[in-house]
């Protein structure tokens, strides 16, 4: 479970419409190697990894969705969430790299579809180097 393996960071939840979708955005140099080697991530303090599992709110069961989106700075500059789907066991989670220099904030807009039904998760985040 990718989720499990960020004991320094808690993950986060929004409910949007039928769906209870968890985020998480941490360095990857926090991940151990084991964890980037197993998910294909390259380890660096200037990147960071967007985490986003989205499951039915009354069942709980992951939902497999589309998922696209974009990390806005506070200067205006967009980077393009280029999100991947990786199953493990039951569960599903969508996961994206970002490049930031130390003590940046982002603005994330996050787009989940699955048919006709959409949503947008949206926050804030300041990322660290250490």
């Amino acid at each position: 479970m990718v989720v499990a393996t960020f004991g320094v960071q808690a993950e986060q939840k929004k409910t949007l419409g039928d769906w209870d979708v968890h985020y998480i955005v941490v360095n990857t140099a926090f991940l151990t190697p084991d964890v980037a080697k197993a998910y294909d991530i390259v380890r660096s303090k200037y990147s960071a990894l967007v985490n986003v599992s989205v499951l039915n709110k009354q069942s709980q069961q992951p939902q497999r969705v589309d998922v696209t989106g974009t990390a806005t700075n506070l200067l205006g500059s967009a980077q393009q969430l280029k999100f991947r789907r990786v199953e493990d066991g039951d569960a599903i989670y969508y996961l994206a790299i970002l490049s930031f220099d130390n003590l940046e904030t982002f603005r994330f807009n996050i787009r989940l579809q699955q048919g006709d039904a959409r949503q947008t998760l949206k926050f804030q985040q300041k990322l660290y180097t250490d």
